[in-house]
């Protein structure tokens, strides 16, 4: 173990190719069974939820086509239950690029080019694309997480670490049209090999989650960190500018496509996000007060303030629900940063806590400031690593698996019924 509480591994030796078909089966068996099961039973869920119960119509697959070019090659209702929402973004950039709205250069390139490319395999079907990808990317990142936790808390807490991923209330995003899935693998990718000691593979990893979301920039204090611990340090520093480059390619197409390099810098302000003067401290004061303001607002049935909010209506109940939920995530998550950093050193803690630092310094300006902060979690896999630890308890462990099934089945219920849900 060294000083930061991560321990040396040795450098694996070159496989010979007939024997990586081998590695990878031995790679994937642990978690393909958690892959198989968890991603069934949320899809029929999701199905029963679309078949029993009435959609919201306004927001349906159906009258986003008309919007949607994408959207037009479809295979029928069980496949587009998963391009809800930000998913048309996703669709329209894999489609038509960045010039068919300001608000696009917010999402990040690295996905819908992957959309845009797999489609052309799959005769133009683009939501069909990317849940291939979306399904792909999490079974990599179940199988990587499994490697990473196996050699922190042995193969039990590695299993009920991919098994507290795979049923988190979020992880209905892992087979959507999201990029949620794939910058998880990336990142989880670029500790692999870092921690391996494969430096230019794990800047690269890194620029490719530079690629897929702002998220991912809390990759490389971490890294940063690992490799000045590295008895190789100037051979693990070399490769740093490699990220930086790569994730050039995204000002450099927005200016070609938009004129406008920094949009996705601009776009933020569109979405209703604002870089905080306090940092982190503006999203943890305000995600509080509208999580202890919407706590009195369930209880009294009556407006606590007179604030208006993006409908026009007073803080109502929905309203309040989304930001106790919030909150309390907030919450869980931050005690969970504390066991990262207690029980797995400073390189994940730092990963961890930057990864919380970067939403609560963007609060939203809309009444929702920690909005989609639980869905962020998906993507802080040290976070699992935390409640694998905690899990080894019987107790909190069916605690864990109860709570978060049954959260995960109304979230999905609400996704397939095109409610807002992070």
């Amino acid at each position: 173990m060294t000083g930061l509480g991560i321990k040396k591994v040795e450098k694996p030796r070159g496989l010979p190719l007939w024997a990586l078909p081998r590695k990878v089966l031995t790679a994937l068996r642990p978690v393909a069974g958690v892959f198989l099961w968890s991603r069934s039973v949320i899809w029929a869920v999701a199905l029963f939820a679309l078949l029993v119960f009435e959609p919201n119509r306004s927001l349906s697959p159906t009258a986003l086509r008309s919007m949607n070019p994408a959207l037009t090659h479809d295979l029928g209702y069980w496949i587009d239950v998963w391009a809800g929402w930000d998913s048309v973004w996703y669709l329209q950039i894999a489609h038509s690029g960045y010039g068919v709205n300001p608000q696009a250069s917010a999402f990040y390139p690295l996905y819908p080019a992957l959309v845009r490319i797999l489609s052309t395999i799959f005769f133009g079907h683009y939501v069909l694309a990317g849940i291939v990808i979306s399904l792909f990317a999490t079974l990599v990142s179940f199988a990587l997480l499994y490697r990473l936790a196996e050699r922190l808390i042995g193969p039990e807490g590695a299993h009920r670490a991919v098994v507290y991923l795979a049923i988190f209330p979020m992880a209905l995003f892992l087979q959507a049209v999201y990029s949620e899935s794939l910058l998880l693998a990336l990142i989880l990718a670029a500790f692999f090999f870092a921690e391996r000691d494969r430096w230019l593979t794990a800047w690269c990893f890194t620029g490719f989650a530079l690629l897929t979301r702002l998220a991912a920039i809390a990759l490389i204090p971490a890294l940063l960190l690992l490799a000045w611990w590295s008895p190789n340090r100037r051979r693990a520093l070399i490769g740093l500018p490699l990220a930086p480059l790569e994730f050039a390619l995204f000002p450099l197409a927005l200016w070609r496509m938009t004129g406008d390099p920094l949009g996705f810098i601009h776009a933020e302000k569109i979405w209703y996000r604002h870089i905080a003067l306090a940092g982190p401290l503006t999203g943890l004061w305000e995600g509080t007060r509208a999580g202890i303001i919407g706590l009195l607002q369930i209880a009294t049935h009556q407006p606590v303030d007179g604030r208006q909010y993006a409908t026009g209506s007073d803080y109502t109940l929905l309203n309040s629900a989304f930001n106790v939920e919030a909150f309390l995530f907030l919450v869980l998550f931050l005690f969970l940063a504390i066991v990262v950093w207690r029980r797995f050193g400073a390189v994940y803690g730092l990963f961890t806590a930057c990864s919380l630092a970067i939403p609560l310094s963007s609060p939203n300006v809309r009444g929702w400031p920690l909005l989609s902060l639980p869905r962020f979690g998906l993507t802080i896999f040290p976070l699992f690593l935390a409640l694998a630890v905690l899990g080894k308890s019987p107790r909190v462990h069916s605690a864990i698996v109860g709570v978060s099934a049954i959260m995960l089945g109304l979230a999905v219920v609400q996704w397939a019924l095109w409610q807002w849900i992070g």
